[in-house]
């Protein structure tokens, strides 16, 4: 089933103090004021996501159609989503990751206390 933009907005804001808003002149996910998630409006439209590059590496290596990326992406820690393509949990996983990665510590320290 194909996931839209608010189911997006949805999972994220469960996260702590993640907010909607705009990055790159497109709907985004901060977190902190440091965006982690963006819909491109771009041709090939998705979702980029922020996530490590070794991880990154490993999904476009799975041949799993859900992950792509484009050159503009090339070296940068950030893996492009096809939200036709990819499961709601799998998706809430990588949100909560990118989110991690993103965010200044004190949100961080939250992540830690809440498990």
């Amino acid at each position: 089933m194909a996931l839209s933009w608010q189911q997006v907005v949805s999972m994220a804001t469960e996260l702590p103090e993640v907010t909607e808003s705009t990055w790159w002149r497109s709907p985004a996910l901060k977190v902190g004021g440091k965006g982690f998630a963006r819909l491109r409006t771009e041709a090939e439209g998705g979702l980029a996501l922020r996530c490590e590059l070794e991880e990154k590496a490993a999904l476009l290596a799975s041949g799993d159609p859900a992950f792509y990326t484009t050159p503009h992406y090339d070296g940068h820690p950030y893996i492009l989503i096809d939200l036709d393509r990819i499961a709601s949990e799998q998706l809430r996983e990588m949100l909560d990751a990118a989110r991690w990665l993103a965010a200044p510590a004190k949100p961080r320290g939250r992540r830690e206390s809440t498990r």
